[in-house]
C-alpha cells in the first residue's frame, strides 16, 4: 500500500476515489456479464455451423458414392474469390460480421464430366461458406475473450484492491485526524488550566504584597 498523507485534503481525495470506484464497478460488472453471455452464444452458433458443415459433407460423400464416381469431383473446382465482411459492436468491441462470399469455379469439360458436377459445386460452395462463417465466429470469440480478460482484471482490481485499499485509507486518516482533534482539545484544556493556575498564583502574590 502506498504511503498516504494524513490530511483533510487527502481524506477528501480518498472519498472521491471511493465514490468513483463504486460508480464504475456496476458498469464493469454488467459489461463482464454481457461479454460472457455473448461468448457463450457465439460459441454455440459456431458449433451449430460446423455441425451443418459436417452433415453436408456426409450427405455429399454418400451422394457421390451412389453415382460411383468419387474421383469425378475435384476440390479445386471451387475456390473462394472474395469474402464479404461487415462490422458489428458488442459491449464496445468492434467485431467482424460474416456477410457471404464469392466463389470461382474451375474450368471443366461439360461433356466429359458427370451431370451432377454443377450440383456438387453448389454443395461445395455451401460447405466453404460454412467454414468461412465459422472462422469469423471464432474471430468474434477471440476478440470478445480478450476484452473479457481485461474487464475481469478491472473488476477484480476494483473489488479486491482499490475499494478495500481506499476504505482502509479513509479509516486510517479519519482515526488520525480524530486523534489529532482530541489531542488538540486536551492541549487546549491543559493550556487553559495552566493559565488559570498562573492567574491564581499571580493574584495570590499580589495579595501577599499588599
Amino acid at each position: 500500500m502506498a504511503t498516504i498523507k494524513l490530511t483533510k485534503n487527502e481524506l477528501k481525495a480518498q472519498k472521491d476515489s471511493l465514490k468513483m470506484y463504486k460508480r464504475y464497478l456496476p458498469t464493469l460488472t454488467l459489461k463482464k456479464q454481457q461479454l460472457q453471455t455473448e461468448i457463450r452464444s457465439i460459441d454455440q452458433k459456431a458449433k451449430e455451423v460446423r455441425e451443418k458443415r459436417k452433415a453436408l459433407e456426409a450427405e455429399f460423400s454418400k451422394w457421390i458414392a451412389v453415382f460411383g464416381e468419387q474421383d469425378a469431383f475435384k476440390p479445386d473446382m471451387v475456390t473462394v474469390k472474395n469474402i464479404r465482411k461487415g462490422t458489428g459492436n458488442i459491449a464496445g468491441v468492434t467485431i467482424p460480421i460474416y456477410e457471404g462470399a464469392d466463389f470461382s469455379r474451375g474450368d471443366y469439360d461439360l461433356y466429359s464430366t458427370p451431370l451432377w458436377i454443377d450440383l456438387a459445386a453448389d454443395r461445395m460452395e455451401k460447405a466453404l461458406s460454412y467454414d468461412l462463417e465459422a472462422d469469423v465466429l471464432d474471430e468474434q470469440v477471440r476478440l470478445l475473450s480478450k476484452e473479457l480478460r481485461t474487464t475481469t482484471q478491472r473488476v477484480n482490481l476494483f473489488e479486491k484492491v482499490k475499494i478495500p485499499e481506499t476504505k482502509a485509507n479513509i479509516k486510517k486518516i479519519t482515526v488520525y485526524l480524530g486523534d489529532q482533534q482530541v489531542a488538540a482539545v486536551v492541549r487546549g484544556k491543559i493550556s487553559k488550566k495552566n493559565l488559570e493556575v498562573a492567574s491564581e498564583t499571580q493574584t495570590e502574590i499580589e495579595e501577599t504584597e499588599q
